[in-house]
């Protein structure tokens, strides 16, 4: 008699097979048992186990024996199908670049400005604007060490700064090279926000001019801080120690309630959208639909005027302009 048929002769006379094969209505617990024992050699503690649970399922529990068989699928069901860790949508990402997104869900808002808005513009119009689609968004502009680490130094060799400033001087279609380069990284895909992705972000579920509420101040974002064109904040920034005529680093002020940063004030940030005015009115002057590409930015700059750091002000400029004011921060897709 070989071995194996020497160990199945075994288990047919083990207390599980025979409380297995006598009982055809019992529960299918001991099987598991008995299949361990086929496949392994019978120790004495394989034996003892085996033996108590055939002492349980035969003891006066049986009235429980189909409720613990549907626990145990419960259990079962509840591995199989309940979702793997890094599935769920974290609400956080940074990247080993040091780029921080935070996940904006979607929803609905209003859209432009009320006509009670002081310094309100004609291409505000008041609408309603459903998002349909979760995003994560940079929280603060691209810096300078960001785009470097991407696009190497000779883009920008003659450009002073330390790592924590917003990348300026940059135009539409370089923030689309950059982007390519970024995406051909393999740490996500990446592009600009829309206009509507923007303001949504930008407002943070708020209804006033500025996400704090409807007046400004030198304290709550970066403006005014040209002495030739409009100082009202130099004092206060030279008191910080920030330098006049330029931008601030990233994270100097306040985050929106999101965790947005500088999404008023700093630098402008360009948009996907090419410029489309809702307008009432005649379409301006500076602007012609017919023959112009110019896309969208948003948010304000150091450079003026602290109306323009409004959630609903939108300017444009021709994707080829390098401005001293301009910069951007990216969408990761979330999807």
């Amino acid at each position: 008699m070989d071995e194996r048929s020497s160990r199945l002769i075994g288990i047919k006379r083990h207390p599980a097979f025979f409380s297995l094969t006598s009982k055809p209505n019992c529960n299918w617990m001991p099987s598991i048992f008995f299949l361990r024992q086929l496949f392994k050699p019978i120790t004495f503690k394989d034996f003892r186990i085996t033996m108590t649970l055939s002492s349980f399922f035969n003891s006066g529990l049986k009235k429980y024996q189909n409720k613990i068989a549907g626990a145990f699928f419960l259990f079962f069901c509840l591995l199989v199908f309940w979702p793997q860790p890094g599935t769920a949508q974290e609400k956080k990402i940074t990247t080993p670049l040091g780029m921080s997104f935070v996940l904006v869900e979607p929803g609905t808002f209003m859209m432009g400005s009320p006509k009670t808005e002081r310094f309100r513009d004609a291409d505000e119009i008041r609408r309603s604007v459903k998002i349909e689609t979760a995003y994560y968004l940079q929280t603060t502009e691209v810096t300078l060490g960001q785009w470097r680490a991407v696009m190497g130094k000779k883009w920008l060799k003659k450009r002073k700064g330390t790592d924590d400033m917003p990348v300026t001087q940059i135009s539409y279609y370089d923030c689309l090279k950059y982007i390519d380069m970024l995406n051909k990284k393999g740490m996500g895909v990446y592009r600009l926000p829309t206009d509507k992705e923007w303001e949504y972000a930008c407002r943070a579920g708020t209804t006033t001019a500025y996400s704090w509420g409807d007046a400004i101040d030198c304290s709550k974002a970066m403006y005014g801080n040209n002495p030739k064109k409009n100082e009202e904040c130099t004092l206060y920034l030279r008191s910080i120690k920030i330098d006049t005529y330029g931008p601030a680093p990233v994270k100097t002020y306040a985050p929106n309630p999101w965790g947005f940063y500088d999404m008023h004030g700093n630098v402008w940030e360009w948009c996907s959208d090419t410029y489309s005015a809702y307008l009432s009115g005649p379409t301006p002057k500076a602007y012609n639909p017919m023959d112009s590409d110019s896309h969208i930015r948003r948010g304000g700059s150091w450079y003026k005027y602290g109306r323009y750091l409004r959630s609903a002000n939108r300017t444009y400029a021709h994707p080829g302009a390098k401005l001293l004011t301009t910069g951007f921060r990216l969408v990761r897709e979330a999807n």
